[in-house]
């Protein structure tokens, strides 16, 4: 009657879904503030308001077909060029609004690479701790995905691992960087040597292995550089939301970047193009492709997160978890206080913290912690966390 594939992707929840509406009903029993929700992954920080300043004068001065009509499918011209131009001046590059593909959003984009990349028997690789939906988004292009161990001394890439795990049927490579979940950035050593990996793996198998290189959280980086993929290895592909940068996630704009210097430039940027088509793309919201182009290269205010990075940080590691410190994006991935990070989870929800396994991202034995929610709210929770960590040394 249907298919079984997509009734179980439609009505099985994510985890993290299913402990955020956990944490709906409780707060009805017990209170708003008495629920310490770190599941959920959405942005706290006010949208900029030169980004509602933009998108005002858009809608009061702008032609009303420029603002609601359609664009072409890669997206309008010249707010691509002005993208471009933004970029260049940021990272040195030399883009042309030819070589951005406007999108809703960034899954929308990295799914649209894979469909554009995929052919029979290809597989694609990440580094666990990974963001999980890149299973579903690679499965229904039908390609594969296999996951690299991680590395959990400091979430950069267990290259031992990675060099067994890569073969001739890679056909591509997703980092995320700033991570979710563990907040790591890639270090320009770790880019390097995966290019250096990548060209000689590439050479080998008479192939060329692509970068998608994943970056909602690129602008929420503490004190940190993140490198630009790009400069390091020409096969790269950049997906890019504006989601969590100018907290607009439901208003689902983005863009894939496609170098000149990508091998076969004008079949790979067809094939996107084409990818996007069967996948319903007509183009991005109107409207908000001429609001991020306004509002291009204007600095996104982080000091929220980093002060809850901190605070989250301190608090848990005085109460005696093992936490790597983030560098960005804003979720913590401490080690659980037992092997089994579902029961660690579940014993959380005594005191009413709602935390995600780290299972569910390809580590086990962990959890993720979102700090995008109140400062106020983690500064109440951190006694609780003691409360469970003593509970645990209690029962050991």
């Amino acid at each position: 009657m249907v298919s079984e594939k997509m009734y179980e992707l439609g009505t099985k929840k994510s985890t993290i879904r299913t402990i955020f509406e956990f944490g709906r009903k409780r707060a009805a029993e017990v209170g708003e503030e008495n629920i310490f929700d770190f599941s959920l992954g959405n942005p706290n920080v006010p949208t900029p308001n030169f980004v509602k300043d933009a998108a005002i004068e858009i809608l009061q001065n702008y032609e009303p077909s420029a603002v609601h009509g359609y664009t072409v499918a890669p997206g309008n011209p010249e707010v691509r060029e002005t993208l471009a131009k933004s970029i260049n001046d940021r990272f040195g590059t030399n883009f042309a609004g030819k070589n951005l593909f406007v999108t809703a959003g960034a899954a929308a984009a990295i799914t649209i690479c894979f469909k554009a990349l995929t052919e029979v028997d290809d597989e694609f690789i990440t580094f666990a701790p990974y963001f999980p939906e890149y299973k579903v988004f690679v499965e229904s292009v039908g390609a594969k995905l296999k996951v690299v161990p991680a590395q959990t001394s400091d979430w950069q890439i267990n290259f031992d691992e990675f060099v067994k795990i890569l073969s001739p049927k890679t056909k591509a490579v997703i980092i995320n960087s700033p991570n979710n979940p563990s907040g790591a950035v890639y270090s320009e050593e770790t880019i390097k040597k995966l290019s250096e990996i990548l060209t000689e793996k590439s050479k080998e198998f008479g192939r060329e292995i692509f970068i998608i290189s994943d970056e909602p959280y690129r602008e929420i980086a503490y004190g940190i550089e993140v490198p630009y993929v790009p400069k390091f290895y020409k096969n790269t592909l950049v997906c890019y939301s504006y989601s969590k940068s100018f907290s607009l996630p439901g208003e689902r704009i983005g863009y894939i970047i496609v170098p000149d210097e990508v091998e076969d430039f004008g079949k790979i940027f067809g094939a996107i193009a084409g990818a996007a088509r069967v996948l319903t793309h007509v183009n991005a919201p109107s409207l908000w492709q001429l609001v991020v182009a306004k509002c291009a290269g204007k600095p996104s205010d982080i000091s929220i997160y980093e002060k809850n990075a901190k605070l989250l940080y301190e608090g848990l590691i005085e109460a005696g978890f093992e936490c790597v410190k983030p560098q960005g994006a804003f979720y913590l991935f401490p080690k659980a206080l037992e092997s089994d990070d579902y029961a660690f989870c579940e014993r959380a929800k005594k005191y009413d913290l709602l935390l995600v396994p780290g299972a569910d991202f390809g580590a086990a034995g962990y959890f993720r912690a979102a700090y995008c929610i109140k400062t106020e709210t983690i500064e109440r929770s951190l006694p609780l966390f003691k409360k469970l960590a003593a509970e645990y040394r209690k029962s050991q």
